[in-house]
């Protein structure tokens, strides 16, 4: 990566941060999360049939400022799962979950569950500090959801959403040719299908 493209996905993280941090402590913020999570099964359906009950959703554990996903995972009528970093330079790993399982604490802090049951998701819940209406999105640097997303998408099909607030939109997420598209983006008033 460029030192110049390097900078540039820097000073969007910091400003994304603070976008996405004050429409999470914004007044309508639950309403927002609420509204998001309802988006959830009209888009599997939508992309995937009425029946549900044998996809394979991943969510993930809400940290910082994102988008909570956890009424959406609750809603699925399928098996859900939550993303487990290995280690650096390494695809995720999903494990089941379910809203009683047990949590500890894994890398970067994320809570994973304690009991490992190893799934491989058919729709990913995918957070992000920025996204685009080319599908587009802008993680944390560590680039664990694109490694993951070419792998899983070599095996076969699986349906990618970023889940974000509406201010977390950009004209143009800076990208590499290593960055995956998103199929969909949801956000509290919106679906978008690039």
């Amino acid at each position: 990566m460029s030192s110049m493209l390097a900078a540039e996905k820097k000073a969007m993280r910091a400003e994304m941060a603070e976008r996405r941090a004050a429409a999470y402590r914004a007044p309508d913020a639950a309403a927002k999360t609420r509204d998001a999570c309802h988006r959830v099964a009209a888009l599997l359906e939508d992309a995937l049939g009425s029946d549900l009950t044998e996809v394979v959703l991943s969510g993930y554990m809400p940290m910082r400022s994102e988008l909570d996903p956890l009424p959406a995972m609750s809603a699925h009528l399928g098996p859900v799962c939550v993303p487990v970093i290995l280690g650096k330079g390494q695809p995720l790993e999903f494990h089941h979950w379910h809203r009683d399982a047990e949590m500890v604490e894994g890398a970067f802090k994320a809570l994973i569950p304690r009991e490992r049951a190893p799934m491989r998701p058919r729709a990913m819940l995918v957070p992000l500090l920025a996204f685009d209406r080319h599908g587009y999105r802008l993680g944390y640097g560590g680039g664990f959801y694109d490694r993951t997303l070419e792998a899983l998408r070599a095996e076969g099909p699986v349906l990618a959403i970023g889940f974000a607030f509406e201010v977390q939109e950009v004209a143009q997420v800076p990208t590499e040719v290593t960055d995956q598209k998103l199929d969909a983006i949801i956000t509290p008033s919106e679906m978008i299908r690039p």
